[in-house]
């Protein structure tokens, strides 16, 4: 199995959405920007207010299902992402390319957002299971991943969190020892 294969651009634009620090609207704007491919022509990419407010929202919703811990509460939650999606799939060519659109035409990037997120969460934790969607488990992260080892193991958004992780173990432990035992002055 290709287990790369899950973590299709629409996964990977619903970890980017779930992953955004929604306090500062500068932030949406910089991530409808890098994000643009995914929008129609023409969308406007300066939300308003309350569209700002319902995007913070469906990142959220994208959270709350990788934090889930059972199968029940996966389905309940990605029904409730999938209920806010207005799903029209067709075919479109607008960038040289056939690929399919999940939303109408001339719908708003929160409606193009939603919808494209909803259902590309929903394709990847029906083909591969729920527990591929993970949090973060460093102290000082909490960033959304797509788990791609082998046997479901990954409890870290990337290696630099699982090193800085396993260094913060080893000089906790060092520092529980008997006399007080100092970490190698390397490991700072």
């Amino acid at each position: 199995m290709d287990y790369e294969a899950y973590t299709s651009p629409s996964t990977e634009l619903a970890i980017d959405l779930a992953n955004l620090d929604p306090s500062e609207p500068a932030a949406i704007e910089s991530f409808l920007a890098v994000h643009e491919e995914w929008l129609t022509p023409r969308t406007r990419l300066t939300l308003r207010p309350s569209e700002r407010d319902e995007l913070t929202t469906v990142a959220g919703m994208i959270r709350a299902v990788a934090a889930a811990e059972d199968e029940e509460s996966v389905i309940e939650r990605l029904n409730a992402l999938l209920a806010k999606s207005t799903p029209h799939p067709r075919v479109t060519n607008h960038d040289g390319r056939l690929h399919v659109h999940y939303s109408r035409d001339r719908s708003t990037a929160v409606e193009q957002l939603t919808t494209t997120v909803a259902v590309g969460i929903t394709l990847l934790v029906t083909a591969h299971g729920w527990k591929r969607l993970g949090i973060c488990g460093a102290s000082d992260c909490q960033d959304v991943f797509i788990d791609t080892s082998r046997n479901q193991t990954r409890r870290f958004c990337s290696g630099t969190c699982s090193s800085r992780s396993s260094v913060a173990a080893y000089r906790a432990r060092q520092r529980g020892r008997p006399g007080g035992a100092q970490p190698p002055p390397w490991l700072g």
